[in-house]
């Protein structure tokens, strides 16, 4: 398998630091609203990575993080008249919502920033007394050209950065003793929330929560650092830094970024009124076409939202859930049981699909190539089939497309209507889950629900349930 790598701008063959195990980190949103289109592509991207691993048998330890504290949290809170808390914890229910709507699975840990600060300080505490930050009136800057190896990965000249570039660089350039220099902790200000540190009543600087969110849940080395293009410089540059200087040891292997989404060939803003959030787009499509969509190309490539291609998406959906419909009723109406030899000759032939969809992931998980893939499958599904075919030959093809969809996220199985009573089975085995703290099983059976058409709303007088 390869992996394109940010790093060495090159594939480079996958090799896990241990057998049969793969730790996954994948930079999560900052919560202050509903999460947009922009933001969904890595999810999707790196959720169906994360599948494919776990399709070839990895146990994969996938971790992806909330930042709960954050100016653009602290903002809507102070526009809103409430609390910090209560703005981020109101869209990070959101955004689970967005993410169970787009099949992506939960991850095995979601940390939020805010209930991490303890390892943080420490974390902190250990960069100073290594001498690669220093504390001035309340502030803890990084020093950055102290770390040798600044700027690797996204392959900038630190000497360029400081005299062309003055804009990359982080605000406070008075206090500091070198303008390079970034920020791992900042005193409070008025009405901001704040924890106590030696330093200053304060909060953590945005990369360092990563650094420490990451250690803590995969250890100090991990094989893949995932999220958007637009995070390699400054954020995952920084972490990179932070990481290595405290701990001694290179940080990630693999560092996979997805390319930007552009809507009608213009870059995404509010400004220009073309900004769409996921809430929005499941009002107008399924969301599974929204997946189906952002896999349509590969992920290091630019995509373009438009219309047009939704539509194209949708239409392309259409066409593999119509193909397993199909093999479902002539399952159902098959008289014959046993496949016959020539039967068998063609299920031998039908698993070329499933190899050259295997060769389009291996090959930094191309999806565009994998979902062609597909395509032929069903296209061969839907001209090698008939009332005259056996039970054993279709449901071979069924289990074949079923097998691949599940991969790249796309529901084409057919769930059967749930009753009430195992509705509130399941509502009362969440609940169970919640209390005993385990979110990922509560959030599982929320996504399972969702999948069957069932949808939750979490009120003061208990769980409301309704089928969409």
């Amino acid at each position: 398998m390869k992996l394109y790598n940010t790093m060495s701008k090159s594939k480079e063959e996958f090799v896990p630091l241990e057998e049969g195990k793969v730790r996954m980190y994948v930079c999560g949103p900052t919560v202050y609203n509903f999460i947009h289109i922009g933001n969904a592509r890595p999810m999707i991207v790196f959720d169906t990575v994360r599948r494919y691993f776990e399709y070839k048998g990895y146990d994969v330890n996938f971790v992806t993080n909330f930042t709960d504290v954050d100016d653009k949290i602290i903002k809507k809170a102070i526009e809103e008249g409430v609390t910090a808390d209560e703005i981020s914890k109101r869209y990070i229910a959101e955004c689970k919502k967005d993410m169970e709507g787009l099949n992506v699975k939960p991850a095995t840990t979601h940390p939020l920033a805010t209930e991490e600060i303890g390892g943080m300080i420490e974390l902190i505490q250990t960069l100073i007394e290594k001498g690669y930050a220093y504390a001035k009136n309340g502030t803890v800057y990084f020093r950055a050209r102290k770390f040798k190896d600044y700027g690797k990965l996204s392959h900038k000249n630190l000497d360029d950065l400081r005299s062309g570039n003055r804009s990359l660089l982080v605000s406070g350039e008075d206090e500091k003793e070198d303008p390079l220099d970034f920020v791992l902790w900042k005193p409070k200000k008025e009405g901001e929330p704040a924890w106590e540190s030696p330093w200053s009543d304060g909060r953590p600087g945005w990369h360092i929560e990563c650094s420490e969110m990451s250690k803590k849940y995969l250890g100090e080395q991990i094989d893949i650092h995932a999220g958007g293009e637009d995070l390699i410089f400054p954020h995952h540059e920084n972490e990179i830094a932070q990481s290595e200087a405290a701990n001694g040891k290179e940080f990630a292997k693999y560092w996979l970024h997805n390319g930007f989404l552009n809507i009608d060939n213009r870059k995404m803003s509010k400004s220009l009124g073309n900004f769409f959030t996921v809430r929005e787009i499941s009002e107008k499509y399924d969301l599974q076409v929204l997946r189906f969509f952002m896999l349509s190309a590969h992920y290091r490539s630019p995509l373009n939202f438009s219309a047009e291609l939704m539509e194209a998406a949708k239409n392309g959906l259409e066409r593999i859930k119509t193909a397993a419909d199909n093999l479902r009723f002539l399952l159902g109406n098959a008289s014959v049981k046993e496949m016959t030899e020539a039967e068998q000759g063609k299920v031998t032939k039908a698993r070329e699909y499933i190899v050259n969809f295997e060769k389009a992931m291996e090959d930094d998980f191309n999806t565009a190539d994998a979902i062609a893939a597909v395509f032929e499958l069903v296209k061969y599904a839907n001209t090698t089939t008939d009332g005259e075919s056996s039970k054993a030959y279709l449901q071979a093809l069924l289990e074949m497309i079923v097998k691949l969809t599940d991969v790249l996220g796309i529901v084409v199985e057919e769930k059967e209507e749930l009753l009430d009573g195992d509705i509130e089975a399941l509502i009362q085995e969440r609940q169970a889950a919640r209390k005993e703290r385990n979110f990922a099983r509560a959030d599982e059976i929320r996504g399972e629900l969702l999948a069957r058409g069932i949808i939750l709303e979490d009120t003061r007088e208990g769980v409301k349930w309704k089928r969409a």
